[in-house]
């Protein structure tokens, strides 16, 4: 199991860029948090970059995550992986036994939140955002209509953590690969 071939699985299966984006954000914020908890960063970075590379191509709750899930067994990924997959999908009802289990919905909602929050500055530049903005945005019903508060400020409680910090270790994540993403 390595970051290429998760890579070469994500884009044979997902050709649009933004989904691709996502992925990579998604990766990152799992490194970060690995790396907190002192985890194993390969395997939560390929969590990150596998939980949705399926979902262009099976988007429905019938199918989505559950047809990725069983793409990854074929290929040999370890059950731990693909059960916390699965559980980023809530309308699963899976319990959310590990702490990889809790963290991939955490961060999942939230890197979608912090572009859109990015893509309305000046400069469409990370760099420029800070955890008060994104705050302020979460405030706005209609910003972002169909990104969940609930999911994001339930992630942080899963996990024990305060919000504020919740959002400053995703956004810093996804700063350091703002070249990849575009922001």
């Amino acid at each position: 199991m390595n970051r290429v071939d998760a890579l070469a699985i994500l884009k044979e299966y997902t050709k649009n860029e933004n989904l691709i984006k996502h992925a990579l954000a998604v990766e990152s914020a799992m490194k970060a948090y690995a790396n907190k908890y002192n985890e194993d960063e390969n395997k939560w970075c390929i969590v990150g970059l596998l939980h949705d590379f399926d979902y262009e191509k099976y988007p429905t709750k019938e199918e989505h995550p559950l047809k990725g899930s069983e793409i990854l067994k074929e290929r040999g990924y370890p059950e731990d992986v693909r059960y916390a997959i699965l559980c980023h999908a809530d309308y699963l009802g899976l319990e959310k036994k590990s702490l990889m289990d809790k963290v991939l919905p955490a961060v999942d909602e939230l890197t979608g939140f912090i572009v859109a929050v990015t893509l309305v500055r000046p400069n469409k530049k990370l760099s420029e955002v800070k955890v008060k903005s994104v705050k302020k945005k979460m405030k706005d019903k209609a910003f972002a209509r169909q990104v969940s508060r609930e999911d994001i400020v339930n992630g942080a409680e899963l996990m024990n953590t305060d919000l504020d910090s919740h959002i400053e270790i995703v956004l810093n994540a996804m700063k350091e690969i703002s070249d990849e993403l575009g922001l």
